[in-house]
């Protein structure tokens, strides 16, 4: 009796077994999807590529249905995962043809008993340079392909087989609590890989270094203890994964996609349906809107993460300075900030644009200056606390000046309230920059920003849908992405949930 309490047990603590269970739902999910859309109504004609995609899927989730159902009966049998069932990760790995990384992380994930942080960020790394190498290797079927195509696809070729080398020797390490000397060189290589904006090979390498360099072990678990509670947490690391493989598309489309095809008229290509050569289609200027939101990416990045830094930097100042110093300052400041807080963003933001004109720049500070008064109050929030702290209260003893307390003592410890709204926070900032260019209020329109693609998909929902789909998506994937992961930093971060 004592023994099955103790299986059971396990089965509840087991990392594996509900990644697995979320994997073959959602892998099912998509299978349906892919079945309702080989096939059209209107035409009656089967799309056999969408076909076989359903195939590669509906085959990915019962193999994945049956690993789950082997999973639970070890762990209710032994407790733990045995080996003959962590050897079929391997064949699940084929899972990754198809694209499905879902499937793929679940594999990785099974492969290896002991996962660290190390390793979870060597595994999303290798994802994210194969989902960039595949997203780029689409223009292949383009009748030209830019001059460093070529060039890029080779170095990003290398830098994967490096990545998957790294992820090897992370494997092997991962039982040893600390790096040995002879990985900081190799961690230095896999920083410089960062430049293609895989951020997991910048969390990676930083992590290898800390781990192989640095004598402090403190520093060491604190960073250790903060990630795993983050990775832990599988819809907090898929949402990142989305973000930087956003992130990485569009630092490398620069070099492997042709801007032409997403801003110049092509009118001998008008609406023409998904196919290899335009994987989502050609709006009515002939454009290729796969081009179009693989660059629109970057319009939603940098004014998603230009119009949350502005105002975490200066609200962040103003309600510290608001907190720590006397009543009359804080009301002074506060009293200021209401005032801009009782006037709604969106309007806000609109009378910005309609007095300055519609171009990024005024788009980021229309919707910086709306979310001031918001951060401001959290900041002063927190420093009302800290500043009550008995530290605090020992560097005024020793004299320490009041602007040194509050940028060295206070408002560090005040921050992570601040990064966890700031990532939920971005994700309103995308949806706000769509929903202005969806109104001709955002970019100008000719620029390929997911709001001006979306407004033009709209006038062809009955005809042509996808034109409206998959702009939606991708604003919707990453807005929830912001989303999960703002939920995911948000429980590593409370010292409440430990």
């Amino acid at each position: 009796m004592e023994e099955k309490l103790h299986n059971r047990h396990a089965l509840v603590l087991s990392k594996e077994y509900p990644q697995a269970n979320f994997t073959w739902i959602i892998s099912l999910i998509i299978s349906v999807i892919f079945l309702v859309n080989s096939f059209s109504f209107t035409t009656g004609e089967m799309n056999s590529l969408v076909f076989a995609m359903f195939i590669a899927y509906l085959a990915t989730t019962f193999l994945q249905l049956f690993i789950t159902r082997r999973m639970k009966r070890d762990l209710l049998d032994t407790g733990a995962i045995q080996k003959k069932t962590r050897r079929l990760g391997y064949v699940q790995l084929l899972s990754l043809v198809s694209g499905n990384v879902f499937a793929a992380a679940a594999a990785f994930n099974l492969i290896n008993e002991r996962k660290t942080p190390e390793y979870t960020f060597a595994v999303y790394m290798f994802l994210t340079q194969l989902f960039v190498i595949a997203i780029s290797a689409m223009n292949m079927f383009k009748p030209y392909v830019t001059d460093t195509f070529l060039v890029s696809m080779a170095v990003l070729l290398v830098i994967t087989v490096f990545h998957a080398a790294v992820l090897i020797a992370v494997a092997k390490l991962v039982r040893e609590t600390d790096a040995p000397r002879s990985m900081a060189m190799i961690a230095v290589f896999v920083l410089l890989t960062a430049v293609t904006g895989n951020l997991f090979a910048l969390l990676l390498g930083w992590s290898l270094l800390l781990k192989s360099i640095s004598n402090d072990h403190s520093r060491i678990l604190k960073w250790h203890v903060m990630w795993e509670k983050i990775t832990r947490n599988s819809m907090a690391v898929f949402g990142l994964f989305f973000i930087i493989l956003m992130l990485a598309i569009s630092v490398t489309s620069r070099f492997t996609f042709d801007y032409d095809f997403a801003v110049e008229n092509d009118y001998g290509n008008i609406l023409q349906t998904p196919s290899l050569a335009y994987p989502f289609g050609t709006d009515n200027f002939g454009r290729d809107v796969f081009s179009r939101i693989v660059f629109g990416a970057r319009i939603s990045l940098l004014v998603g993460f230009a119009s949350t830094a502005i105002p975490v930097v200066v609200g962040g100042f103003l309600g510290g300075i608001a907190g720590y110093y006397s009543i009359r300052t804080d009301n002074v400041i506060m009293r200021l900030l209401d005032v801009l807080y009782a006037i709604p963003g969106i309007l806000l933001a609109i009378a910005i644009i309609a007095a300055f004109g519609a171009n990024t720049t005024n788009l980021i500070i229309a919707l910086s200056v709306g979310s001031i008064p918001t951060y401001a109050r959290t900041m002063r929030a927190n420093v009302l606390m800290v500043s009550n702290y008995d530290f605090v209260d020992s560097a005024r003893a020793l004299g320490t000046s009041d602007l040194s307390i509050i940028f060295k003592q206070v408002v560090p410890n005040s921050l992570a309230p601040m990064i966890v709204k700031s990532t939920l926070t971005i994700g309103g900032a995308v949806i706000a920059t769509s929903s202005l260019s969806y109104l001709g209020l955002g970019v100008e329109p000719h620029i390929p920003e997911w709001g001006n693609i979306l407004r033009v998909g709209s006038t062809y929902l009955e005809s042509h849908s996808y034109l409206a789909v998959f702009p939606g998506l991708a604003i919707i994937l990453l807005v929830l992405s912001f989303n999960f992961l703002g939920d995911g930093l948000r429980d590593a971060l409370d010292p409440r949930l430990d």
